[in-house]
């Protein structure tokens, strides 16, 4: 795992300022700190900070193939390099190392840009190709390491790992773009392949992009789409056998290293699923991490340890503070852009914790997206249901209608919440679901917004990143429509940025067995009842571990990591969150109503509403604003 960067002038030769490519590749140094690179050569530097995983000795980048004509910068893991490696030097080719990193130079001299769709594993890349004239970016299928570029209008094309590097080369504008803002406080994150500055993308999932000196620089391209098509039919156990051969397989292959491997062990069935398909592949006890909250209800690791002895792993628990506020201001500096995942901070500690015995470690990330496991995809289903009993032309009336009149139970479970009910079902499908995982929905976006700020949106909406997935939902089923959705958009933008960016701040490199790509097309396509049954999500994937792991521990209610925010607002953070929102930068943004930003925060501090997610969205805006900007409050 590592960090890169680059610059090439796609205009022509001109010189590369060494100095500047060092600092912006300095500023990943938490990404590698075991080593850095450099490869400058007329219009052309490549950077490379490296955490050394594999091959310690002869692993160094900048790697080149032969003559020096290519030359790749590497960030992640090819796990089935070996194979690779074998079928390539039957054809002729010779390797100096034992890296996964070569087999990509080799594999893109032998099939081009097609080289991608023989990877297997998580990766984003940039190769030089001095004879073609060709810059080639490239990122894995699901989205699990990031890759920024901009398109500067002098002719350079400058990329990295992270935004905080591009920050460092002069022409990347600063400027805002006001969808992104949107997206923000919609989703959480600023949805692939906007970045929250105009002058900079993020390439998307699935995509390379490829660019020609002398040429304008195109659109990205995609090679890989997840398929839902039907698995041939099955019965229950033969379904549960094929799915721990998968999941073993690709929890397996991502053992390999040449450093110490663990696990993080939530005591959830995901994180469950993957230490014992390790404990079934290791001699050795598995190394298992997992924290404690001072809180019963944040608290998961009394079911952690549980498995850990079952299992018999080496297992460390440290206890965190449930008031762990002073991480707080320093999510800005980790995450570049603006990021709302409040489990971003109990994820930083999980991962330092990790990191003080493991270089490596495996995590459980992508279970219900791929398996159907999230609790709103039973609500969703559910809902789904009685709009098809209904054409929308008589459900919007009535039933918004009726959602408007109810009055609002924010505080109680979702069952009892009539009004949101009500108003999912006065919308289609896809609004409805859209709304469901949105921090505020799109009147309280309108309240909290500026008058400038909206018509600097032009009419945009963050809906409009659902409807673009839409495109290829046709054919699917309501339930495969909605994980489709999710491996699109959240999966991306939160659960794998969030894991990303906390692992490297703490330089380890995190691997996610669920999200190999091979068992995702595999378990895509299983039977609806297989995923969802009854009330029952996930239902073939907790059959199958249960066969491991103490069922009491499969079948609890999910918990997750979780944060008192409301508590924090009113208590812990209260000055601190008035001050930074109502007197911080907030108001010279031109952004927002800080009429509305006020009420927000005295409702609130009340204990009138629940504007807990909101307010943590702007306090963390506003960190970025002061932090990543440099913006400064009255």
């Amino acid at each position: 795992m590592c960090g890169i960067t680059g610059i090439i002038d796609m205009s022509g030769e001109r010189p590369i300022d060494r100095n500047l490519l060092r600092a912006m590749n300095d500023t990943q140094v938490h990404r590698g700190p075991d080593d850095e690179g450099f490869h400058v050569e007329p219009g052309v530097g490549l950077g490379h900070r490296r955490l050394s995983i594999i091959d310690l000795s002869t692993g160094k980048q900048p790697l080149c193939n032969e003559d020096d004509s290519v030359v790749i910068v590497f960030n992640g893991e090819i796990y089935n390099f070996q194979g690779l490696r074998q079928e390539l030097e039957a054809l002729g080719h010779r390797f100096r190392t034992r890296t996964d990193t070569e087999v990509i130079v080799h594999g893109w001299e032998e099939w081009g840009r097609d080289c991608v769709k023989r990877f297997r594993g998580m990766f984003a890349f940039a190769i030089w190709d001095r004879n073609r004239g060709e810059l080639f970016l490239a990122r894995d299928r699901l989205g699990k390491k990031p890759l920024y570029y901009a398109v500067l209008p002098a002719g350079e094309i400058v990329f990295a790992s992270e935004l905080k590097a591009l920050l460092r080369y002069p022409g990347v504008s600063r400027a805002i773009d006001p969808c992104a803002i949107e997206e923000y406080f919609a989703l959480g994150y600023v949805a692939d392949p906007r970045c929250i500055l105009r002058s900079v993308r993020k390439l998307p999932p699935a995509s390379t992009l490829v660019a020609a000196r002398g040429r304008p620089v195109p659109e990205p391209q995609s090679y890989w789409d997840v398929s839902f098509s039907p698995v041939r039919a099955q019965d229950e156990e033969t379904a549960i056998q094929l799915l721990l051969e998968r999941f073993e397989e690709a929890v397996r292959i991502r053992m390999i290293a040449d450093v110490p491997v663990g696990a993080f062990l939530s005591g959830g069935v995901d994180s469950s699923g993957v230490v014992a398909m390790m404990a079934r592949s290791s001699a050795q006890p598995v190394n298992t991490c997992s924290i404690s909250f001072g809180e019963t209800a944040f608290d998961e690791s009394r079911h952690a340890r549980r498995v850990a002895e079952v299992l018999a792993t080496r297992h460390f628990v440290e206890s965190v503070d449930p008031n762990d506020i002073g991480l707080v201001d320093r999510l800005a500096g980790i995450y570049d852009e603006p990021f709302a995942d409040s489990s971003a901070l109990p994820t930083f500690r999980v991962c330092e914790l990790a990191r003080k015995h493991v270089k490596v470690a495996l995590s459980g990330d992508g279970g219900d997206e791929v398996l159907g496991g999230y609790r709103r995809y039973l609500w969703h289903m559910n809902e789904e249901t009685f709009r098809r009993l209904l054409p929308l032309g008589l459900r919007r009336p009535l039933f918004g209608t009726l959602a408007r009149l109810y009055p609002r139970a924010d505080w109680a479970p979702r069952m009892f919440r009539a009004k949101a009910t009500l108003g999912a079902m006065s919308r289609s499908g896809l609004d409805a679901y859209f709304d469901s995982v949105s921090i505020a929905s799109e009147k309280v976006r309108s309240m909290l917004f500026s008058r400038e700020h909206k018509a600097n949106l032009q009419g945009y909406k963050a809906i409009d990143v659902f409807r673009a997935v839409e495109r290829n939902l046709d054919g699917l089923d309501a339930l495969s429509k909605v994980q489709y959705i999710d491996i699109k958009t959240n999966l991306v933008g939160d659960i794998l940025t969030k894991v990303d960016r906390a692992s490297m701040a703490n330089s380890l490199e995190v691997r996610a067995p669920l999200l190999d790509h091979e068992f995702v097309e595999w378990a895509a396509g299983l039977p609806r009842d297989l995923k969802l049954r009854g009330s029952e999500g996930k239902y073939v994937f907790k059959k199958a571990v249960a066969r491991h792991v103490p069922a009491e521990v499969i079948y609890r209610p999910k918990m997750g990591f979780a944060v008192p925010l409301g508590r924090w607002f009113r208590h812990e953070l209260r000055q601190t969150l008035r001050d930074r929102l109502t007197r911080g930068s907030l108001g010279d943004s031109g952004v927002f109503d800080m009429v509305a930003v006020d009420t927000l925060v005295t409702e609130h501090q009340a204990g009138l509403r629940d504007h807990s997610a909101m307010l943590w969205s702007l306090l963390l805006y506003e960190s970025f604003q002061r932090q990543v900007l440099g913006a400064t409050g009255r």
